[in-house]
Order: structure tokens, then sequence, then C-alpha cells
């Protein structure tokens, strides 16, 4: 029997959403402390309404603009949670979400 060989394409694309929050009060936080999606604007600048729910992706959450370990918050639709981390967050510090989903088509 001749041994064939198979050749399989994969194409991953994806989609970027990004939610921003310019803090108007200090924050101070503690494990579990969360912040509504609802705080946020969209891509658009307008309200959200929720966190997009990624299946097949990542997020990624900048803090002043410097991207923070994944460790250290959680995302739902509803809600960022920061996990373990104890401080305060300046009035002013904006706060960037962004929603990665992945597919891939063979």
């Amino acid at each position: 029997m001749a041994l064939s060989l198979i050749n399989i394409h994969v194409a991953v694309t994806g989609t970027s959403t990004r939610f921003f929050n310019v803090l108007a009060a200090p924050l101070a936080v503690v494990d579990g402390t969360t912040v509504a999606a609802t705080t946020f604007l969209n891509d658009n600048g307008t309200a959200a309404t929720a966190f997009p729910v990624v299946t097949n992706g990542y997020y990624n959450l900048y803090l002043n603009g410097v991207l923070q370990e994944g460790g250290l918050y959680a995302i739902t639709a509803t809600e960022l949670t920061f996990n373990g981390v104890t401080g305060n967050i300046s009035a002013g510090t904006p706060l960037v979400i962004e929603a990665v989903e992945l597919v891939t088509v063979t």
C-alpha cells in the first residue's frame, strides 16, 4: 500500500472587540472587586450592555495602557472581577478590555 499524504490547510481568523472605562472615582480593589460591564463604552463610544462571551479565544485587560496578567482578573458577560489583588486604582485611570474570538477554517 502506498503512503499518501494529506494536506490540511487551517486558517485562523478572529474578531476583536474593545471596551473602555475611565474611572470617575478611585477604585479600592480587593479580591472579588467587580466592575459592571454597563460602566464601559464599546468601540462605537456607546454604552455597553454586556461583554461578549468568548468561547474560543481570550480577554485582555489593560490598566492605564499596561497589559495585566491573565490570572489577576476574570470576565463574564456582566462584569470584570479582580482576583487575588489588593490596591487602589486612581480616578482618571483607563480600563480597557479586549475580547478576542478566534475562528478556524479548514
